[in-house]
């Protein structure tokens, strides 16, 4: 979001050629621009950030609404295949068997969703772009 001096100069009639403009002039409108830039930037971010903290608490409310669901239909699975498993071995041994693989699945997923809950899926993409941009436009005015 850099900012064309050049631009406001053209814009604003009542301002002096750059010519004749001092240097406390010229150094008056590069802090106001300065200001304007970080208000501009600031505004950027809140906008990014409330846009994907409104993303994720969206998918978290369908997430948990699935899960429960699902959680739902895994116990009905999970009744039925000690009950299957029941017909060939003691009841207890076939409820036993089928706690002990659940367990084992539910902890490699547990491991593997830990690893790709990562911060960086946060991180203001955009926004660091442009002040990237904006650090470079501001020393190329101030050569």
């Amino acid at each position: 979001m850099a900012l064309d001096p050049d631009a406001m100069e053209r814009e604003t009639p009542n301002r002096r050629p750059k010519t004749d403009r001092s240097i406390a002039v010229l150094l008056s409108d590069l802090a106001n621009e300065t200001i304007l830039l970080v208000r501009q930037e600031i505004a950027l971010l809140k906008a990014e950030l409330r846009e994907k903290f409104g993303k994720m608490g969206q998918g978290a409310t369908m997430l948990g609404a699935g899960a429960a669901l699902a959680l739902s239909g895994w116990l009905v699975l999970l009744a039925c295949a000690v009950l299957a498993l029941s017909t060939v071995l003691k009841p207890w041994l076939a409820a036993l068997i089928v706690a002990i693989i659940v367990l084992a699945i539910g902890g490699i997923l547990l491991l593997i969703g830990k690893k790709r809950l990562d911060a960086d899926n946060l991180v203001p993409r955009r926004t660091m772009r442009s002040l990237r941009e904006d650090e470079e436009w501001i020393r190329e005015r101030m050569r």
